[in-house]
């Protein structure tokens, strides 16, 4: 009986011990795949590129050269319009594109992508619209990214891998804040600079955290600084930066496991 049970255990640990590999190997060699799908993406981007204008210690750098813009036609409705020529081939690739984000300082270099009548689709698909828990960044359904909104909820996975937006949380420290506080998000037609205001965690538990994602057109001046006091408030530190009824806000949202249903959020405000 003892040899039974002592065999039993050993086929059933190394059941679990296989399993278990097999889930770890699965994971890394998706993450590389992933990783390697989204080079490429920057690649295609980077070889069209517009230079963007920086903010030094004296303001705005000299005017950057004239972005290049090329004639794209939509492959669902057949209609053309002018868009960033650096987005012109990914465009063509998946029309769900729109825009794209990058924050110096980390990894984060990946198309924004937005289904308003699928709100969630990205959540667990890649640009090539294939099953990935990585899935894709992607914006809120309601918001506008071109007109735009004036707040742009923009959602990711906190990937292991540190992939996706897994690196927001480098902006729990100050220290890291100070060295990388401006965020670029550009739209399909536009090359734009964002600077973080606040940085904050909260639940998204229904009734108890902030919703910060409701934020998305403010309707008088006293609603937009209600949402603007309410990030500071919650922030982990003082950035010194704030913002004013007009100014255009991106909000960055992942997940955070130090609480229930935890959300780490970086809100910005556009500067260029």
């Amino acid at each position: 009986m003892k040899k039974w049970i002592r065999r039993t255990l050993i086929i059933l640990f190394a059941a679990i011990f296989l399993v278990s590999a097999g889930y770890v190997a699965y994971y890394f060699i998706n993450s590389h795949r992933e990783a390697k799908a989204y080079a490429e993406l920057q690649n295609i981007k980077e070889q069209a590129d517009t230079t963007r204008p920086t903010i030094g210690p004296e303001g705005e750098s000299p005017t950057p050269t004239p972005p290049n813009y090329a004639d794209v036609t939509d492959p669902e409705t057949g209609e053309t319009q002018q868009m960033l020529q650096q987005f012109q081939q990914l465009y063509e690739q998946n029309n769900d594109l729109v825009g794209w984000l990058e924050i110096p300082g980390t990894d984060i270099n990946y198309p924004v992508m937005q289904t308003p009548d699928r709100p969630d689709y990205y959540l667990t698909r890649n640009f090539e619209k294939k099953y990935s828990a990585h899935g894709c960044l992607y914006a809120r359904e309601v918001c506008d990214v071109n007109k735009p909104s004036d707040n742009i909820t923009i959602y990711g996975h906190k990937m292991r891998d540190g992939s996706m937006f897994g690196q927001l949380e480098y902006y729990q420290q100050k220290s890291f804040f100070q060295e990388n506080r401006y965020i670029y998000f550009d739209t399909l037609t536009e090359v734009h600079t964002y600077e973080i205001i606040a940085v904050f965690k909260t639940t998204a538990t229904p009734g108890k955290g902030f919703a910060y994602h409701h934020f998305v057109n403010a309707d008088n001046e006293e609603e937009f600084n209600e949402f603007v006091s309410t990030c500071k408030e919650l922030a982990f530190y003082d950035t010194g930066v704030t913002a004013s009824y007009g100014d255009k806000l991106i909000t960055l949202s992942t997940c955070e496991y130090t609480q229930a249903n935890g959300r780490l959020v970086v809100v910005a405000k556009r500067v260029l």
